[in-house]
């Protein structure tokens, strides 16, 4: 992955600097408030890792984002490729994100997502991009309607990877951008 750059951050692969920062967003009860797990620190590790070969033999995935001014990394938001839910396509792509506490509100999310956008449709010639979160994380939510894409109440779905010990986590929002309408936005915005 050639770093991206933004006006605000850098979108790059993981490095071991970040570790610390990656196992706090995975670990803090306010991140994780829709995912009916913490990691531990092995865990965490493993995962950042996990992420750092996806970006390097795909040259895409949740990436790092990190503050140009500040050289601080904030947490990720990238594209990957989602081949567990039965109902996609394969080779469907989803934008995803996680962020430190701290770093919300400020709008780097949508600035990162942005330029993952971007690259999906412009570089990958991608022809969607989709998105999904738990139905009661607004949050996540208005992210996706900032960015342009538009939920499918149809494809809404009931996660089957949370157990059923964390009811108000199974219902989860579909979302999906078309390159199409993506570039329309983008034409209409100049």
């Amino acid at each position: 992955m050639i770093p991206m750059r933004t006006e605000r951050l850098i979108l790059r692969n993981w490095e071991d600097r970040d570790r610390e920062l990656f196992h706090r967003i995975n670990s803090d009860e306010r991140v994780m408030e829709f995912f009916p797990f913490r990691r531990d620190r092995a865990q965490a590790d493993a995962k950042m890792d996990e992420f750092r070969v996806d970006i390097e033999r795909d040259g895409y995935g949740f990436a790092a984002a990190e503050i140009i001014a500040s050289g601080q990394c904030v947490g990720f938001v990238g594209i990957t490729a989602t081949d567990d839910l039965p109902f996609l396509p394969a080779g469907a792509i989803e934008i995803g994100w996680r962020l430190a506490p701290e770093f919300w509100g400020k709008g780097y999310v949508t600035e990162a997502a942005e330029a993952w956008l971007a690259y999906g449709f412009d570089t990958l010639g991608l022809g969607e991009i989709v998105c999904l979160a738990v139905a009661s994380n607004r949050r996540s939510t208005a992210v996706m309607e900032r960015l342009g894409m538009t939920t499918d109440p149809s494809a809404n779905f009931d996660h089957p990877d949370i157990p059923d010990s964390h009811p108000a986590l199974k219902r989860h929002v579909f979302y999906r951008l078309a390159a199409t309408d993506w570039r329309a936005r983008k034409r209409a915005a100049r």
